[in-house]
């Protein structure tokens, strides 16, 4: 069994949802050495989210973010936490329906995504500057290599 422990940081994106697993494959070329086991990411934020969701169609992503947007949006007159911006708050909501974590299988090498699945950063800031992933490899090294 081996145990790994990474820290992944992401480029800035503009507000919306982002596919990044070749990011986090780039980062990660370790995976490769899995013959079994798991990839644990947490994101470091909270104002940001990782999620899976369709890797194919990029209006997934824009009817995702209108969503949110239209579930969470700013200005509200009950929101008291107002003094970093009017798109504070509704990233925290965001931020807290949608998680900042994932584990996914790891199998001969290969994250274990579906055919149309992508890992998904939601930016819910205007300017969210960069993000930082904690990545932590748990499994069984491939040995015939």
């Amino acid at each position: 069994m081996s145990w790994q422990q990474h820290s992944i940081t992401l480029s800035a994106k503009r507000r919306g949802f982002h596919l990044i697993d070749e990011e986090i494959l780039r980062a990660l070329p370790q995976i490769q050495d899995y013959q079994v086991g798991l990839l644990h990411l947490m994101l470091q934020h909270t104002s940001a989210s990782l999620s899976i969701n369709e890797n194919a169609d990029p209006t997934v992503r824009q009817d995702m973010e209108a969503h949110f947007n239209w579930a969470a949006p700013e200005r509200q007159p009950f929101y008291r936490h107002t003094y970093e911006g009017d798109d504070d708050m509704p990233a925290h909501i965001k931020a807290s329906t949608l998680g900042c974590e994932l584990t996914l299988p790891i199998s001969h090498g290969q994250l274990q995504l579906g055919t149309w699945q992508g890992i998904y950063l939601g930016e819910h800031r205007d300017q969210g500057g960069s993000r930082r992933i904690v990545a932590t490899l748990q499994g069984q090294l491939i040995t015939s290599r």
